[in-house]
């Protein structure tokens, strides 16, 4: 058996996360990085000249935007979800619809933390085929404070946190490569006649060293405190970045967000590319520059009804799905009539189409058969 030996030194597209108090300015601060696309999930890039994709309003829609960015090249090169902790919320919802769930806490011995912490995970090891693919990803989150104790001394103090659950900043923590702590710097005056204290400063400054008191971390030699300005680490972090763009991920890419019926159709473009005619580049050119799964947002011809909820309305209109192709996948599911009015629908039925979009679309042309 053989064996490559390589350098350890590479130049890697990288993994950042930036925590901190709101209104610090993280979302401006993630705009700097090279040819930004936001997920916001919290609303705050309404004020930034940037771009994004639409707002998330489920799990399963920032999964699938994901796998959009997977298979589309030349339109980012870091990707910015803003925020991790309300992305986490979309998780425990989703959770929370999938399994009848009243919330996220400790019962069961405590396997509905467990679960989404694997949640939490499918989540970062998209994000890691993206950095496969050079896409810097960086997670702006809220920071928080808790009571924290250390094993072996007495007393316990206050620290900053991600405003994660424990299991969630755990996996966060250690999938990044960076951690940068941002913080409003303040001085505590104490007068000496009166010996009243005064809070003084509020410079905005970023820690990249772990401290007793926040995390934070970094592979670039940085000073343990910089003024929070790119501008003071943009030299250390290009330097690390690839410079070459985002790479298209291979054709399986594309074609496993499509039910199989339409993989056949993808067949000849492929040969179209081995075999040139005279008569045919003008349709296969069209043909890859923008296949079915890469377009940014299919034209709606049908209104989708107020009826439906926002989230599954939101999956319909990024698959350019018309209210007729929502009760034909209904139909062949086996869950109702067709011609069942939307009005009908039960809110369970909603929720578990939305928590299995994917599966759920398959059905758009194919009908369920029991087992017998």
């Amino acid at each position: 058996m053989n064996f490559t030996v390589t350098s350890t030194r590479q130049t890697k597209a990288l993994k950042v996360v930036v925590y901190g108090p709101e209104g610090i300015g993280k979302t401006t601060f993630a705009n700097n990085f090279p040819q930004p696309i936001y997920i916001d999930t919290e609303g705050s890039t309404n004020f930034i000249d940037s771009q994004k994709l639409p707002d998330p309003t489920s799990w399963t829609m920032l999964l699938e935007e994901l796998e959009y960015l997977k298979s589309t090249s030349g339109i980012a090169r870091t990707i910015v979800i803003d925020t991790m902790d309300w992305a986490e919320n979309l998780a425990k919802q989703h959770l929370m619809a999938k399994n009848n769930w009243d919330a996220i806490d400790a019962s069961s011995y405590g396997t509905r933390y467990v679960a989404l912490a694997d949640e939490i995970g499918k989540l970062l090891n998209k994000l890691s085929e993206l950095v496969e693919l050079n896409y810097n990803v960086v997670l702006l989150a809220h920071s928080e404070t808790k009571k924290h104790e250390l094993p072996d001394e007495l007393g316990a103090f206050d620290r900053y946190v991600l405003k994660l659950e424990r299991r969630d900043a755990s996996l966060v923590k250690e999938w990044a490569d960076m951690i940068l702590f941002a913080n409003f710097k303040t001085t505590v005056i104490t007068d000496s006649k009166t010996n009243s204290k005064k809070a003084t400063g509020g410079q905005r400054v970023m820690y990249t060293t772990h401290k007793p008191t926040w995390d934070a971390k970094n592979r670039l030699g940085l000073a343990d405190e910089l003024p929070f300005d790119y501008e003071q680490i943009r030299v250390q972090l290009e330097q690390a970045m690839p410079q070459a763009e985002p790479v298209q991920q291979p054709v399986q890419a594309a074609v496993q967000p499509a039910p199989s019926q339409i993989q056949p159709q993808q067949a000849p473009p492929v040969q179209q590319e081995q075999v040139p005619l005279p008569e045919e580049p003008p349709q296969q050119q069209e043909v890859q520059q923008a296949p079915p799964e890469n377009l940014p947002m299919p034209e709606q011809t049908e209104t989708i009804p107020s009826v439906i909820p926002k989230p599954v309305a939101d999956l319909m209109r990024a698959d350019g799905l018309t209210p007729g192709d929502l009760m034909t996948m209904i139909s062949n599911a086996g869950f109702m009539p067709k011609r069942t009015p939307l009005e009908n629908v039960p809110e369970d039925l909603w929720r578990h189409l939305e928590s299995g979009w994917s599966t759920a679309k398959e059905y758009l042309h194919k009908v369920y058969e029991p087992e017998q």
